[in-house]
């Protein structure tokens, strides 16, 4: 009867200790919801004011696509390529570095970082005009942050 009784604890925490990495599912395709108050540019496109999910498209180690999804995550939005893009120090809140376009152009996300990490996700412009439009543009990081409790995170204010 021990013996029964060691297996069926021990079959009970074996399944609860593979219940755990689902419960870290946001860590790993590091969901984030973004409200912007002005529209931002994107590779190919340019997003309205608004509120957006960006996660990660979970297909193997190396994860550099980006999916972009709206308010609801009922339209994916956007799937873009990105590339490492690395930082000396972690911050506790999502970090977006947008560049300056000039007054007739909204602001072009760089790249993104998730909370608590060095290495982020540098968006990839596929024109040669956009890439030195971005080289020569003053860049800003914004480290967004949470409205309220429940609320999304503001960036580009």
């Amino acid at each position: 009867m021990k013996i029964l009784n060691s297996v069926i604890a021990l079959a009970v925490m074996l399944a609860f200790a593979s219940l755990v990495p689902l419960a870290r599912a946001d860590e790993w395709d590091q969901a984030t919801k973004l409200t912007f108050s002005q529209s931002v540019q994107i590779p190919g496109r340019v997003l309205p004011a608004g509120t957006y999910w960006f996660l990660l498209l979970d297909h193997g180690v190396d994860s550099n696509v980006v999916q972009i999804f709206n308010s609801d995550r009922s339209k994916l939005v956007a799937i873009l390529l990105t590339n490492v893009s690395e930082r000396s120090k972690p911050t506790d809140n999502t970090a977006i570095t947008l560049a300056e376009l000039g007054s007739t152009q909204p602001e072009a996300i760089v790249d993104w970082f998730y909370p608590g990490r060095i290495s982020g996700h540098e968006f990839v412009y596929s024109t040669r005009h956009e890439r030195e439009e971005l080289a020569s543009a003053e860049h800003q990081t914004i480290e967004a942050r949470p409205l309220a409790p429940g609320q999304p995170l503001a960036a580009g204010d």
